[in-house]
C-alpha cells in the first residue's frame, strides 16, 4: 500500500483522486505534499501517515539552532539538494532528518556520507516546515557570504577591524574603525572571523575553474567550508593582497605578506602567502591567535623522559637546541615554550623571526625583513653585537645563518633555532650538508628535537581495540632492538584506542599533540660526528641510550590512550 493509498484508506482523499495528486504535482512541479495541503489534508496527518508507511519515526526540530559542530559531517549542498539534514549525536550515533525516507538517492548519499566518516546514523522524518527552519542552521558562513554576493551596498558591521602595520607596531594613527559594508570586503571578513571562531589554524582559498573553493583546516584536517563564485575570485584575492600589503598586478609570482584584524575583541594575526595556479593565484592564510598565548612545556603533551632532556637542555649556558620537523609541525610552538621557561630577568634574550607570532615579555623580539636587505644572516650579525645571553633564530635556511648560529653557540651563548629535516638524528648531516664543519657541530649542538603533529582522543570519546596477536607483534618489533634495561620503563602493556563520536565530542578528537623524537648530544655521540656524521651511525650510538623514535612516542600515547591508534601511521 501505498503512502496516498494510506490516506485514502483514513479518509482524507478519495481512491480516484489519487492518479490526479500524482499527475497535478508532476505537471505543476510541486511536491505531494504541497498539493495534499492545497486539498486540505493537515500537515501533521501527512506526517504520521508517512511515518506509519515507512516505519521511520517522526522528530520534530522546532526553532533551536544546530551547532555547527554536527551540521560539518554534511555539506550544505548535499543537505539541501536531497533535504535532509543532521540534527544531533545521541549515544554515537548522528540523527539524520529527512524530508522523504524512501527517496532512494538521498539514503545512498547518506550512506556514502557515512561510510566516509565512520559514523552510523539514525534516520527520521521531518516536515518540509522543520526542513527549511533547520536549513537556515547553515547560515552562519554560507549565508552572511550569499548574502553579501547578493547586495550592491550594505550596512551590517562586522565586528573586524584591520589593524594597519604602522597601528601594529606602535606608531601613531588615527584609530578609526573600518567599515565592513562592500560585498566582497564582507566575505573577506565573515570568512576570517568564522575560521577563528571554529578554531581553524589555516584558510585556503583557491580556484577551481568553475567555482572557488574554500577550505578551513582544523586539527590538521582540511574540511571544505564554502563555495563561491568563480565572478568574485579576482576581487576577493585583490582584497587579501591589499590586507596584507601586496602587490595587485603581480600574479605571476608568489607573494608572502601579514596583517593584523581585531575580530570581537581578539587580536589576531594572519600570515598570507599567494601562489599561481592554472586558474588563478591561490591564497594561503596562517592564523596566528596572539590570544591564547604560549603554551608551558609542561601543557605540551611530552613524556617524562622528553620532558626532562628539554628542561636539562634550557638550562645550558651555552650551545646549540634545534627544533626539527616539516612545515606546520608545531616547531614554533615548542620553541615559544622553552624560551618561555628559561630566565628573562637575569639573561638578555633576543630573537629574529619572520613574522613575530607571538609576543613573550621580557624578551627583545625582531622580525625580518629579507625585502630590504634585513635577513636572518644580517640581523644576526647585529644581535650578537646586542650582548645577547640567549638567542631565538626562526628558521636556518641557508649556510651563513647556520655558520653564524655556530659561532654564536661556540663564543658562550645559548641558540635556540628551527631546521627542516625528517628526524632528529637528521639535523647532524643536514648541518654538515650547508657546508657546516663535524668539528664545529660537536661542541655546540646539545639537543636536537624532531616531532609532529597528532589529533588527540576526546577523555570520554574513545573506544578500546582488542589487543590481538598481531598487535602484540607490532609493539615486539618495533622496540626489538631497544636494551631490556630501558624497554621496562616504558608501559608497553594497556591497550589501544579508536576515536568514537559523542554528542559532547561528535569528532571523537579535538586538538593536537606533538609526538617527539629527542637526540642528546653527549661524548659519545660527539666523538660520532667527528668520526662518520651519518645518520645510521647517529642513531645505533643514541639507541643504545634509549632514545626513542617519534613512531614510538606515538604507539607509548596510543597506549595511554591520549591518540587514536590510526594517528600512529601518521607520524
Amino acid at each position: 500500500m501505498t503512502f496516498l493509498q494510506k490516506l485514502a484508506e483514513k479518509g482524507y482523499i478519495q481512491e480516484r483522486d489519487i492518479q490526479e495528486i500524482l499527475d497535478v504535482s508532476q505537471k505543476e512541479g510541486k511536491s505531494i505534499n504541497t498539493v495534499l495541503k492545497e486539498r486540505g489534508v493537515p500537515s501533521k496527518v501527512i506526517l504520521d501517515t508517512k511515518a506509519e508507511q515507512t516505519g521511520v519515526s517522526v522528530k520534530s526540530v522546532g526553532d533551536e539552532q544546530i551547532a555547527y559542530d554536527i551540521l560539518k559531517y554534511v555539506p550544505e549542498e548535499s543537505a539541501t539538494y536531497y533535504k535532509f539534514i543532521p540534527l544531533a549525536f545521541v549515544d554515537g550515533v548522528l540523527e539524520v532528518g529527512m524530508v522523504d525516507p524512501e527517496n532512494i538517492e538521498a539514503r545512498d548519499a547518506l550512506q556514502f556520507i557515512s561510510s566516509r566518516l565512520r559514523v552510523p546514523f539514525k534516520m527520521f522524518l521531518i516536515s518540509p516546515e522543520d526542513f527549511e527552519i533547520a536549513i537556515k542552521s547553515y547560515k552562519g558562513l554560507t549565508g552572511e557570504v550569499t548574502e553579501a554576493l547578493s547586495q550592491i551596498e550594505g550596512e551590517d558591521d562586522v565586528d573586524i577591524k584591520i589593524v594597519t602595520e604602522e597601528e601594529d607596531e606602535g606608531k601613531n594613527v588615527s584609530e578609526e574603525k573600518i567599515k565592513e559594508d562592500a560585498p566582497v570586503t564582507k566575505i573577506v571578513s565573515v570568512m576570517l572571523r568564522h575560521a577563528t571562531e571554529g578554531n581553524a589554524s589555516d584558510i585556503h582559498i583557491e580556484h577551481m575553474g568553475d567555482r572557488i573553493r574554500v577550505r578551513f583546516r582544523v586539527d590538521g584536517e582540511l574540511f571544505t567550508s564554502i563555495f563561491l563564485p568563480k565572478d568574485v575570485h579576482s576581487a576577493v584575492i585583490a582584497r587579501i593582497k591589499i590586507l596584507a600589503n601586496l602587490k595587485l598586478d603581480e600574479k605571476r609570482k608568489p607573494q608572502d605578506g601579514r596583517f593584523t584584524a581585531h575580530i570581537e575583541g581578539r587580536k589576531v594575526d594572519f600570515r598570507v602567502s599567494t601562489f599561481p595556479t592554472h586558474y588563478g593565484e591561490k591564497v594561503v592564510m596562517r592564523i596566528l591567535d596572539s590570544d591564547k598565548g604560549v603554551k608551558k612545556i609542561e601543557e605540551l603533551g611530552m613524556s617524562a623522559r622528553n620532558l626532562t632532556l628539554i628542561k636539562k637542555a634550557i638550562k645550558k649556558p651555552y650551545g646549540m637546541i634545534l627544533i626539527t620537523g616539516p612545515t606546520g609541525s608545531g616547531k614554533t610552538t615548542t620553541l615559544y615554550s622553552m624560551i618561555n621557561a628559561v630566565d628573562r630577568e637575569k639573561n638578555n634574550v633576543v630573537s629574529l623571526e619572520n613574522p613575530v607570532e607571538y609576543n613573550i615579555p621580557g624578551m627583545s623580539q625582531s622580525q625580518v625583513r629579507p625585502e630590504i636587505g634585513y635577513t636572518f644572516a644580517n640581523g644576526l650579525r647585529s644581535i650578537l653585537r646586542q650582548d645577547p645571553d640567549i638567542i631565538m633564530i626562526g628558521e636556518i635556511r641557508d649556510k651563513e645563518t647556520a655558520q653564524l648560529a655556530i659561532q654564536a653557540a661556540l663564543t658562550g651563548h645559548l641558540v635556540f633555532a628551527t631546521l627542516h629535516t625528517n628526524s632528529a638524528v637528521g639535523a647532524v648531516p643536514r648541518l654538515v650538508d650547508m657546508g657546516i664543519d663535524p668539528y664545529l657541530i660537536a661542541p655546540t649542538l646539545v639537543l636536537a628535537v624532531a616531532q609532529r603533529l597528532v589529533r588527540v582522543l576526546c577523555p570520554n570519546s574513545k573506544e578500546e581495540i582488542p589487543m590481538d596477536d598481531s598487535l602484540k607483534m607490532i609493539i615486539e618489533k618495533q622496540f626489538s632492538d631497544l636494551d631490556d634495561e630501558y624497554k621496562q620503563n616504558l608501559s608497553l602493556g594497556g591497550s589501544f584506542y579508536r576515536a568514537k563520536s559523542t554528542s559532547e565530542c561528535p569528532s571523537g578528537t579535538h586538538g593536537r599533540a606533538a609526538v617527539l623524537e629527542i637526540l642528546e648530544v653527549d661524548k659519545d655521540i660527539e666523538r660520532i660526528i667527528l668520526k662518520d656524521p651519518v645518520e645510521s651511525e647517529i642513531w645505533a650510538v643514541a639507541r643504545s641510550k634509549g632514545m626513542l623514535s617519534m613512531k614510538e612516542d606515538a604507539i607509548l600515547k596510543a597506549l595511554g590512550g591520549v591518540i587514536p591508534f590510526e594517528e600512529i601511521n601518521k607520524v
